[in-house]
């Protein structure tokens, strides 16, 4: 099922349970494709944003309530980050499964292999090969460092 249809019946299901918590994280992802897909339009692109971007915007929206998570909790605020956590947990229910450590590395073993990359200045194009395989799957802050050193070495 299309990850927009399944958003859409999730919510349906979420008014029809009463469950509000839910329903507001749910239309929060929403309102973030709807702004994405407003924002594709005025660019040219007229059916808006596609599946790859979909799971980019999902990580985006994991990731920064991660942060707000963290800093909740550094200031004793144990409640909103308890909130945070709750959306965080519904929001990854549409991200597919994360790569372990051992697929990441065969990943960025093949990504390396597949660009021919010799040197730090073919990060680029490792990143964006792996960027355009494994959106959703993989947490490119942690990938980054991992292939400057396997290029740097």
């Amino acid at each position: 099922m299309e990850l927009r249809t399944r958003i859409t019946s999730e919510m349906k299901q979420a008014m029809k349970d009463k469950a509000t918590a839910r329903l507001s994280t749910l239309r929060l992802i929403n309102a973030a494709i709807k702004d994405r897909d407003i924002a594709a339009r005025g660019e040219g692109n007229e059916d808006g944003v596609d599946e790859t971007e979909l799971l980019a915007i999902l990580g985006r929206m994991v990731r920064q309530r991660q942060e707000s998570a963290k800093a909740y909790e550094e200031a004793s605020r144990f409640d909103l980050s308890d909130r945070e956590i709750a959306e965080i947990a519904v929001i990854e229910e549409f991200l597919p499964r994360q790569l372990s450590t051992e697929e990441t590395e065969a990943a960025l073993i093949a990504a390396i292999a597949e660009v021919g990359a010799s040197s730090i200045r073919d990060m680029g194009r490792v990143m964006g090969l792996l960027k355009a395989k494994y959106t959703g799957r993989m947490n490119f802050g942690v990938v980054a460092p991992m292939v400057k050193d396997r290029l740097a070495s």
